[in-house]
């Protein structure tokens, strides 16, 4: 069986996913098979496996640092929020359905076997199992029935590492209050204490490193600085969407803020926290491409558009109201857990509207991906009540002539296609093979085959299907693949057009994306083997738990 080691937080967004990915490659540099493990994630942003199974985004990740074939067995338990009190629960991959919070707490111990057997399997392959908790395992109103942090390192055998965010303020408290918080035999299961996002001179950092020792009787491994290191993040915390946390990755800019930009200039964003790295918040500077991508509500896999921000000459921003709209080059419709919610949300914030205004006025091209291709539709039909009240419908933004139809069958497939010759988009592209994947619910269709014979399909998938549409004049485009942009012939094609029509020069073209991550991960390595005591940390996944140790 694997050794292991678990990675717990004093909170959401304190560093789990970031440092569980980086111990993956450290292990694989040192020459072990190390594979990332999280029983339970909670993420609208997901990763479809080779066999065609769903898992969270942030176990892809870890399993590409690893060098690994990310599998189900990851992340057996995803839940994926439809609402404040509810979540689409896919066991091992799949839906198991929609289910509001207190009802999935009731049963979640039905699903401890498959838990243990996902983990078992890991075990058997690899050296190193690297397990990440989830929030903090000091919510004492969730402790029974845990399966995601203590209850899960009890069923591993697994020492724990826990993390406090001291860019937050309050780290030494959170990290006394959360140990406090545990059970005696929950505590002995901790052996070491790491500090992540940290700025400044770790020298005065000292005296409060001794006494959280001697107040806990348990040693701080590590001090991990702020850096800027660009990992796929999985949920709405992220710095890309202005959220409270960094995400997987972190950054900081100059003096804590990022270039040219002075903290409070933008509102509602904290200081070393911005959307595109290098770039300066809230505008588009002179000879840039503008993108807008809408901020729904329920936003998924927006790591679809995370290449946009590597490129030269391109502002990438996330758009929340129909004030900060203004006149991009490009707006984005991207792919959303509730399609119809965040529709009838695009048009009480006025964006809609907006958005239209853009398309009509002044040709503003725009691209939907999944959720959003089926918004650019005539109409959006729930049958069966897939997505809210059975038997309802309503209008789409009528920028393509389709209609969606929900049913409670989900696709989810990574694919091969090409791009089909006629595209004006696209012109000068050819017939060019590219690759993604799928995640929805529902199916599009034809609303007037005529008015349909007009538009060009834009893909044909090798299983004979063809994907997305687009409008004669080739300004509405709508696909339900992701990693779309992934395809870098095809993105550098259409900034070309861009930059083009806006009159200025296109960006230098673009790394490969897998060499762009390779270099990420070894860069997340170098960083945590600095600042851990990897010797340290090495004892700890040897000697495990001593028999006795985390049982009650």
């Amino acid at each position: 069986m694997a050794k292991t080691i678990m990675i717990q937080g004093t909170m959401s967004s304190s560093g789990k996913s970031f440092l569980t990915a980086a111990l993956c490659r450290i292990f694989r540099q040192d020459g072990y098979r190390a594979a990332p493990f999280k029983s339970q994630n909670m993420a609208l942003n997901s990763y479809i496996t080779r066999e065609g199974l769903e898992i969270g985004r942030a176990q892809a990740m870890q399993a590409e640092a690893a060098g690994i074939e990310p599998s189900v067995d990851m992340n057996p338990i995803l839940l994926k929020p439809t609402s404040h009190m509810g979540s689409q629960v896919i066991v091992r991959g799949e839906v198991a359905g929609n289910w509001k919070a207190m009802d999935y707490y009731r049963r979640k111990q039905e699903f401890l076997p498959l838990v243990r057997e996902s983990f078992d399997r890991l075990a058997d392959q690899y050296d190193i199992i690297v397990l990440e908790g989830a929030g903090s395992p000091a919510e004492i109103n969730l402790r029974d029935h845990d399966l995601v942090n203590m209850g899960m390192a009890k069923i591993a055998r697994a020492p724990v590492l826990l993390v406090g965010d001291i860019d937050r303020g309050g780290v030494f408290a959170s990290l006394y209050g959360t140990v406090c918080l545990l059970e005696p035999e929950e505590r002995a299961m901790i052996r070491g204490l790491v500090i992540n996002k940290f700025r400044g001179d770790v020298e005065l950092l000292k005296p409060g490193l001794e006494m959280i020792r001697e107040r806990l009787g348990i040693p701080v491994t590590g001090v991990i600085p702020m850096e800027q290191i660009d990992l796929d993040d999985e949920d709405s915390l992220s710095w890309r969407l202005g959220g409270s946390g960094t995400g997987p990755g972190q950054w900081q800019g100059r003096n804590g803020a990022g270039p040219g930009w002075e903290p409070g200039q933008w509102p509602g964003h904290e200081p070393g926290r911005w959307q595109s790295p290098g770039k300066v918040p809230g505008r588009a500077g002179e000879g840039m491409l503008d993108v807008a991508v809408v901020r729904f509500p329920h936003i998924s896999n927006f790591t679809d558009f995370n290449v946009l921000e590597r490129k030269d000459g391109v502002f990438l921003r996330y758009v929340p109201g129909a004030g900060h709209l203004g006149k991009p080059d490009l707006v984005i419709l991207p792919g959303t857990k509730n399609t119809m919610e965040d529709l009838a949300w695009l048009r009480e914030t006025g964006l809609e509207a907006g958005i239209l205004e853009l398309v009509r006025e002044e040709q503003i091209p725009v691209i939907g991906i999944c959720g959003g291709y089926q918004m650019l539709g005539q109409e959006l039909l729930d049958p069966e009540g897939v997505e809210g009240r059975p038997g309802s419908r309503m209008p789409g933004m009528g920028l393509l002539p389709v209609r969606t139809v929900f049913t409670g069958q989900k696709t989810r497939t990574r694919i091969h296609g090409e791009l089909l010759p006629g595209s004006r988009m696209f012109a000068g592209c050819g017939k060019r093979r590219l690759e993604g994947y799928e995640i929805h619910m529902g199916r599009t269709e034809p609303v007037d085959e005529r008015q349909a014979g007009l538009c060009n399909p834009c893909i044909l998938l090798e299983d004979g299907r063809t994907d997305g549409l687009e409008s004669p004049d080739g300004q509405i485009l709508g696909s339900y693949l992701h990693g779309f942009f992934d395809n870098l012939w095809l993105t550098d094609r259409l900034l070309e057009r861009l930059a083009g029509k806006k009159g200025i020069e296109p960006g230098r073209k673009l790394e490969s994306v897998e060499d762009y991550k390779e270099r990420q991960y070894d860069r997340l390595a170098a960083l945590v083997r600095s600042s851990l005591d990897m010797e340290a940390v090495y004892r700890i996944v040897e000697r495990g738990l001593e028999k006795g140790v985390g049982e009650s």
